[in-house]
């Protein structure tokens, strides 16, 4: 299949596209389009590697995982079958959510040590940190004190050959005690040992401007979840390209943010077979925002 990438080298269209779009230039990715897997959280359990087959077939070239445990690997997959699984189908995995609650709260490693097994295994880059306990950032004191534990984690991340990243909802932006755990993060932590994941939906969704967000941090960002919203119910989620979300502004600014890894997800579908919504999403995400 020819590429995003291949296809603007061919007859000159590199140069028409600077004319006709080059705002969206900066978006387009080498990576090219993945996709979070918990989008497919009730399909991958029943058929892990029929599900992985149908995400390549989507027009996906890497994926995020999730939900990785050593007891269960990826559902039911040791993380070198799994590993086995993406490369039969020509992904790649740059990045996956772990969550670190057990090294937070007590220090303990064992689960932290799993995770980076498993992601040295598959070649990942990335140990994004999904959310936290919000036991654990109740107060402006909380907020340093977590982020200097995401220093120490990182730095342990970068001994192994990894980075550490972390993943927004909106609870983030709550103000405490005149800051919030968002600006402590981005201000406290080592920016060249924690990468930034934009969860664009959520910033959105809590009212604020990715852009804004990229100006006043570039290059902080090195993955971005790329989820639209429902025009009728900001609270669901819809195709990229379908909802309310500037897809073409925000991600026009890719190179200023320092986005690496464009990554689709999709929490939920409303009348669509959700196979058909990825494939759709990832479409968009090619055709019209030239990732």
């Amino acid at each position: 299949m020819t590429s995003r990438r291949t296809f603007l080298a061919q007859a000159g269209i590199v140069s028409a596209g600077m004319v006709l779009a080059p705002q969206l230039l900066s978006a387009k990715s080498k990576n090219g389009v993945g996709l979070q897997l918990y989008s497919l959280r009730d399909q991958l359990p029943k058929n892990p590697k029929g599900v992985i087959a149908k995400i390549a077939k989507a027009g996906y070239s890497e994926v995020e995982t999730f939900g990785y445990s050593k007891q269960n690997g990826f559902w039911g997959l040791s993380a070198k079958e799994f590993s086995t699984v993406l490369k039969a189908n020509g992904l790649k995995t740059p990045s996956g959510h772990y969550g670190i609650d057990e090294f937070f709260g007590t220090g303990k490693m064992d689960e932290f040590n799993s995770y980076i097994e498993a992601a040295k295994i598959i070649g990942q880059t990335y140990i994004v940190i999904p959310g936290l306990n919000h036991d654990f950032i109740k107060t402006a004191a909380d907020f340093n004190s977590i982020a200097d534990k995401m220093n120490k984690a990182a730095a342990i991340c970068k001994t192994h050959g990894l980075k550490l990243g972390y993943h927004n909802h909106n609870f983030e932006w709550k103000e405490t005690e005149g800051t919030t755990f968002y600006d402590t993060i981005l201000a406290k932590t080592d920016p060249t040992l924690v990468s930034m994941e934009m969860d664009i939906y959520w910033v959105v969704r809590a009212g604020h401007d990715p852009v804004k967000i990229f100006e006043k941090h570039p290059g902080r960002f090195a993955m971005v979840h790329v989820k639209d919203m429902d025009k009728a119910n900001n609270e669901l989620n819809t195709e990229i390209g379908s909802g309310s979300i500037d897809f073409k502004t925000i991600l026009g600014k890719a190179q200023l943010a320092g986005i690496k890894h464009f990554i689709v997800e999709q929490e939920n579908f409303t009348n669509i077979d959700p196979y058909k919504s990825i494939a759709q999403s990832s479409a968009y995400m090619k055709n019209s925002l030239h990732i």
